[in-house]
């Protein structure tokens, strides 16, 4: 069936007055709205307003438009239906073959600083979704077209199918539309609650998580795999406002990022953002395999690289302040190898040496992510399931100074209370089962993901080595019986901060006591699967 009609309004108008030029060529006639309609008029291309074609006037600034039985009728009749054109003609409905319709920018209106919640919702488009969705659904009869991407390859199709479309081409682009606009729904409902959550907390507790969610992706880039080879991947973005995360970072260098490397990427910058002063993590299959502050970012990362020089080869690596040019010329030694540098930001400098010095220099990916800033509310953890996903809330707690209880006869020192609260937080960053090994406030040793506590232990002390003694251990979970204690003893720990909370708890206190060690209870666990 030829394209005989075409209904175009657009509020991205990339591409619409050639592709309107194009049609008309072929004799298409056109119907347009609003700006869409002065366009096509300027451009000095033959259009119908709608307000003509349907007889009903544009009202209530523009938002009853297009909602009309002539619009939608000639978008939903089955043309091969006797009773459904049998009703089109008695009331005077003419067939829409083309339907050219792209939304009003709610999720760019809504990242605006100045946005009222007014502007907000004036930008929800309802015509403009209809319409595709109309059309999307009528697919076997209708061409529907929301992205300017992909106007080229509509008038190929049109020119090598005698004006019309191919119905894989129609299917492929209703499928395309009610993405979009499911994408569309999603955003609005997290932005509207997002809106009633800032005027009144009882929603958050009451919406947290509903009992139908969408959630609304964008696909940012393909990946060359997955976590193997042999496995597809995609990375998307889920719209979160005032997040700085590796997902809307910014590449400044270096070979594409790989699926391990955006999950390696974001698990060190998650880490080095708990922290106020200068920091660097180093990180191996998401686990800190080196984590440190000092004075200076240059003193943090050569701290961190001490932590396990091994598995630093290769490693990831994050700054929590802009990456400066003496920092840069050390970690640009000719004696590591380094995948992937994140931080805010990068200055000339250290750029210009991390690109040029180190033999690596063409493949290491540079990342800057911005300033680090506190999860936003509303943002959720989601791991999948097979058939399903698991969704939580971000473990955003981390050291509560005042909540802190000493539960042994020796109080921890002053120099040992920086070295817990800095190993807490490092091992909230670990997984489970988690320990950790710090001093002056330097990752050690960690033993992460064992089936046992004990043999964590054993692996941060073995790590850590003579540096061991006098240092503070960090336990994501309690300790059920005294043998991490004495493990932790033998090691030459002095301090130990773990959640409590254990039947094994006075067991533990008492071991802790007969070495010596001061033991503080946070009351919170940090499991990490």
């Amino acid at each position: 069936m030829t394209i005989r009609r075409a209904l175009l309004s657009v509020f991205d108008k990339t591409g619409v007055v050639d592709l309107a030029r194009a049609l008309q060529r072929r004799g298409v006639e056109l119907l347009s709205t609003g700006g869409t309609y002065k366009a096509l008029q300027d451009a000095g291309i033959p259009v119908i307003e709608v307000a003509e074609h349907t007889g009903f006037p544009e009202m209530m600034d523009g938002r009853v438009k297009t909602l009309h039985p002539k619009i939608h009728g000639g978008l939903l009749c089955v043309r091969d239906d006797a009773h459904h054109m049998q009703a089109a003609a008695a009331n005077g409905i003419g067939l829409i073959d083309l339907v050219v319709v792209n939304l009003y920018p709610f999720e760019a209106t809504c990242d605006q600083a100045s946005a009222t919640t007014a502007d907000k919702i004036e930008k929800i488009d309802i015509g403009g979704p209809s319409m595709l969705r109309s059309a999307a659904k009528n697919h076997a009869f209708v061409t529907v077209l929301t992205d300017p991407a992909d106007y080229p390859r509509f008038l190929a199709e049109v020119a090598g199918n005698d004006g019309d479309t191919t119905l894989a081409f129609r299917q492929a682009c209703a499928r395309k539309v009610f993405r979009t606009t499911a994408r569309y729904d999603a955003l609005i409902a997290e932005e509207l609650t997002r809106i009633a959550c800032a005027a009144d907390p009882a929603v958050w507790a009451a919406e947290r998580f509903p009992a139908e969610q969408a959630i609304p992706l964008r696909k940012v880039q393909d990946l060359r795999y997955g976590e193997n080879p042999h496995q597809q991947a995609a990375l998307y973005d889920v719209r979160l406002p005032g997040a700085a995360s590796v997902v809307r970072a910014r590449q400044l260098h270096g070979k594409e990022l790989s699926y391990n490397n955006l999950m390696d990427a974001d698990a060190a910058w998650e880490l080095v953002k708990e922290f106020p002063e200068p920091t660097c993590a180093i990180i191996k299959h998401t686990n800190p395999c080196g984590c440190a502050a000092g004075d200076t970012l240059k003193e943090a990362f050569l701290k961190a690289y001490e932590g396990d020089p091994q598995a630093a080869f290769g490693s990831i690596i994050a700054f929590n302040r802009e990456l400066d040019a003496a920092t840069a010329e050390v970690i640009a030694d000719p004696g590591r190898f380094v995948e992937v540098i994140i931080a805010p930001s990068f200055s000339a400098e250290a750029l210009a040496i991390i690109t040029t010095k180190p033999k690596w220099k063409a493949n290491v990916r540079l990342i800057a992510a911005g300033a680090p800033a506190a999860v936003p509310r509303l943002a959720n953890s989601v791991r999948n399931v097979l058939g399903g996903l698991l969704v939580q809330d971000y473990d955003t707690l981390g050291w509560d100074a005042a909540n802190v209880k000493v539960v042994t006869q020796r109080q921890p020192s002053a120099t040992e209370l920086k070295d817990l609260a800095f190993a807490w937080l490092v091992v909230k960053h670990l997984k489970s089962n988690a320990i950790c090994l710090v001093k002056g406030r330097e990752l050690l040793g960690a033993g992460a993901g064992q089936m046992s506590r004990v043999n964590s232990s054993w692996i941060a002390a073995h790590l850590a080595g003579a540096r061991a003694a006098g240092s503070a251990l960090g336990s994501d979970a309690f300790f059920p019986f005294a043998d991490g204690v004495e493990a932790a003893a033998k090691a030459g720990v002095t301090a130990i901060v773990q959640p409590g909370g254990s039947k094994g708890d006075p067991e533990t206190i008492a071991a802790a006591d007969r070495h010596g060690i001061a033991m503080v209870f946070t009351g919170v666990r940090h499991f990490r699967h």
